[in-house]
């Protein structure tokens, strides 16, 4: 007899269907795992031993052959386990095949039996409900599977005894309750911070429409501080970017207690990050940095720091809004739609320019500093502005500016009008119009074009340029609600592609 319990493989944050076959035949006494199984797939053979000991079961003094079809998908994780020796008890007829077949399966096994959390849970269940079968997963993976919603059937026990008992019919398994937990993380204010104000409104555009923005300036001058603020005026997450970014979290394993992630992400990494865990990879192709800030932020502090080829590997994500693992036999993709925000000195020192503290080596410090940075990454920032460094007594004395709450009032309104203006286009704000609707959309003053023709020769811009400078006029439009782009709004806008180095 061939017993069968489903489960699932994982390519990207899409899941893969694995029919976990298993026979008890006649021959050698013998345990083979076959179908490309991974190290920890392969190991599962002593957890499972070990785990019929604790049953006090004797494992079958046969030859017990157990395949992962399809055999030619690469095979890892530790959560083949549950539905491995599921299929073996189902093959001794401790558990019954018609019913195991109406769920998929996903956990690991402890030596004692006990059914461990496994990472990728939400997107498993939500493709279960879409193909009607329920779901089985450790008791501590039962919140987030319910998030896939009230009509997947979910046992969640905390021991393989549990389940052995409930298709018995001696013990009831009842269906987890969804228990909402809401994290309100509280962002720092705008109103620390005294003074910048062209700085703060350049973080006002880049939030109103989604823009990449880079600052430098010299140490203390306030720039992470102000990258730190910009996730408290980001519009909150909408119910469909809540399931995309948790499901993103969950195949990361960074999904807490159940609880989906309804902030937006902000992820600020250190500069020893390494191109895998920047863009993804490793030995299970987790999501890297670049995923993990979808629908959020990522902030690179001390930009120059970062090795080359990490901040070189930025420039497809950018573009394309999603991010490619290749590998030999597979492709692996992960959404990557996010802003990019970015700090750094103009120079080693951090004082260019400054007479009082310049080092000795100018111009050439800024100038090797400088040209760690490709010039390809520095023309994907739509906003480029220079944080200028403050009097300490001074700023001091200045008055507070407006509070992150009421700015995040105004991102809010202008995001609305592009929410209205593309509700039936594959847009989510000005920053991604592309193509023959960016002409549409972008519609200009005669004055306004010959400003953009002028400003383009003059700073030198190449069409990727020229269309940030377009999308950066279509949001300094829509925040002095104007329907048309005026010579002011591309002024602006062309102030921000200057830079002085």
């Amino acid at each position: 007899m061939v017993s069968r319990v489903s489960t699932f493989s994982f390519n990207g944050i899409e899941t893969v269907d694995v029919d976990v076959q298993c026979q008890i035949a006649s021959g050698m006494v013998n345990f083979h795992i076959v179908g490309l199984p991974d190290k920890a797939v392969a190991e599962s053979r002593e957890r499972i031993r070990a785990a019929f000991s604790s049953l006090g079961l004797s494992f079958p003094a046969k030859r017990v052959v157990v395949n992962l079809s399809p055999a030619d998908v690469f095979k890892e994780g530790s959560h083949y386990d549950l539905p491995i020796i599921l299929a073996l008890l189902t093959s001794m007829n401790l558990l019954p095949q018609d019913e195991i077949l109406r769920y998929y399966a996903m956990g690991e096994i402890s030596l004692d039996a006990g059914i461990i959390p496994v990472s990728g849970i939400l997107p498993a269940a939500i493709s279960a409900l879409g193909k009607n079968r329920g779901l089985i997963c450790a008791n501590d993976n039962s919140q987030e599977a319910c998030w896939a919603g009230d009509d997947l059937d979910i046992l969640a026990p905390s021991f393989i005894v549990q389940l052995l008992n409930h298709f018995k019919g001696t013990q009831v398994i009842p269906r987890p309750k969804l228990e909402i937990k809401t994290e309100v993380i509280k962002y720092p204010d705008f109103i620390d911070i005294r003074g910048q104000e062209s700085a703060k409104r350049a973080a006002e555009i880049c939030a109103s429409g989604g823009h990449n923005l880079l600052m430098s300036g010299p140490p203390g001058s306030g720039k992470s501080m102000i990258a730190a603020r910009i996730p408290g005026i980001l519009p909150d997450l909408e119910p469909r970017e809540i399931l995309e970014t948790s499901m993103i979290h969950s195949i990361g394993g960074h999904i807490k207690e159940g609880g989906l992630i309804s902030s937006r992400p902000f992820r600020s990494p250190h500069h020893n990050c390494s191109m895998p865990a920047m863009t993804g990879g490793g030995t299970r192709a987790k999501p890297g940095e670049v995923s993990l800030s979808h629908n959020g932020i990522l902030f690179l502090d001390e930009l120059p720091e970062f090795p080359r080829q990490v901040l070189d590997s930025l420039r497809q994500p950018l573009e394309a809004r999603e991010v490619t693992i290749s590998r030999v036999n597979s492709h692996i993709t992960y959404p990557a739609n996010f802003q990019f925000i970015a700090a750094m000195n103009p120079c080693k020192c951090g004082y260019l320019d400054n007479a009082a503290k310049a080092c000795s080596r100018a111009p050439k410090c800024a100038n090797e500093y400088q040209g760690k940075i490709s010039g390809p990454l520095l023309d994907r920032f739509d906003i480029y502005i220079e944080v200028s460094e403050q009097n300490a007594h001074q700023a001091f004395n200045m008055t507070t500016g407006d509070s992150s709450k009421t700015i995040k009032e105004r991102v809010v309104n202008c995001r609305n009008i592009q929410k209205e203006r593309y509700k039936d286009l594959p847009y989510r704000n000005n920053s991604d119009l592309v193509g023959a609707d960016l002409e549409r959309f972008c519609v200009m003053t005669n004055e306004a074009k010959t400003l953009l023709e002028k400003g383009s020769e003059s700073l030198k811009l190449s069409m990727r340029g020229y269309t940030r400078v377009m999308r950066l006029g279509r949001t300094i439009a829509d925040m002095a609600a104007s329907d048309i782009i005026e010579k002011n709004h591309i002024a602006e806008a062309l102030s921000y592609r200057q830079r002085h180095y």
